[in-house]
């Protein structure tokens, strides 16, 4: 291993050590990574720092993915980490005087796999819906099944939600297909959204039969959805009514009000929905962002598929 690449790496632990004051686990980690860079470049007849090059870098990326005898392949976040301490020895090095170009400074660390939206199957959606409470149950219980009955009938984002005053509701006394809730997204963007049988009907149950009876003394005002102080419920409080329903379903840990959200998309994408719909529906400024649903849609047919065509599988 060549020495003057050497001494500048411990040159830069040193750095990360004293100066910057790194916790030992993180130095560890430093460490660990520019040893096997080291390794790469004296592999690679690369004896000073002059002599690396982007080109030198970006073969070492490739590497840490594909691996080798002594190394499995490394997914995109441990990659990235690797890159980045990389990235700052070179920053260093030339900070430092030892080397006028940096090599690095352009190689990206690659981006992480993109996280497709957790959704519950319908079955898991009503059994957490049925485990908040009936229209028998006390002004709390009405109260949460309205709550969680909206949040999935409409996409809302908990904020939404918890945001709503009575007067965004309309329950369609007239005609339940004028049934919307007017719902204010990020940015104070505004957009009406149909509200189904099942929203209705248990928002309807809650006004009628829980709400009175929350409001009492408190300063909720106009709050669709009260504590049982009679203030407006809090995002809080709206993710504990969620918890508590999805511990009572029996659902596993992880549940939460986006879950509801990434719920609505499936479920709607899975039934035909036109992804712009969806994209409407959840007030998202670009499509883009409404298309990683499709993903999870794909996926889901692609498990039925391989299920249920009788040559899917050899």
């Amino acid at each position: 291993m060549a020495d003057p690449l050497a001494g500048a790496v411990r040159g830069y632990l040193d750095h990360l050590a004293v100066e910057r004051g790194l916790a030992a686990n993180t130095l560890s980690s430093y460490r660990r990574d520019l040893r096997r860079y080291l390794a790469f470049l004296d592999a690679a007849g690369v004896t000073d720092l002059d002599a690396v090059t982007e080109a030198t870098v970006t073969d070492f990326l490739a590497a840490l993915r594909t691996g080798d005898a002594d190394h499995p392949p490394l997914g995109a976040s441990s990659a990235a980490r690797t890159v980045v301490a990389v990235r700052g020895f070179h920053r260093f090095a030339v900070g430092d005087g030892l080397t006028e170009v940096d090599p690095a400074g352009a190689v990206k660390p690659p981006a992480p796999a993109k996280r497709l939206p957790k959704a519950l199957g319908l079955s898991d959606v009503e059994a957490l819906l049925e485990a908040a409470g009936g229209p028998e149950d006390g002004p709390l219980a009405l109260r949460d099944r309205a709550l969680l009955e909206l949040l999935y009938g409409t996409g809302a984002r908990i904020s939404e939600a918890v945001g709503l005053d009575v007067d965004d509701v309309s329950t369609g006394d007239r005609d339940p297909e004028d049934a919307v809730v007017l719902l204010r997204g990020k940015g104070g963007k505004e957009r009406l959204v149909p509200v189904g049988r099942f929203a209705r009907d248990a928002v309807d149950a809650y006004l009628v039969r829980g709400r009175a009876d929350l409001v009492g003394s408190g300063r909720g005002g106009a709050a669709l959805f009260l504590n049982s102080r009679g203030g407006r419920l809090s995002r809080q409080s709206a993710w504990a009514v969620l918890s508590r329903a999805a511990e009572r379903a029996g659902l596993a840990q992880g549940v939460s009000p986006h879950t509801l959200r990434h719920s609505f998309a499936t479920h709607l994408l899975d039934g035909g929905a036109d992804v712009r719909v969806v994209q409407e529906l959840l007030g998202h400024a670009s499509v883009t962002t409404t298309q990683v649903y499709t993903l999870v849609t794909v996926d889901n047919l692609r498990e039925v598929f391989a299920t249920a065509h009788p040559r899917a599988r050899a």
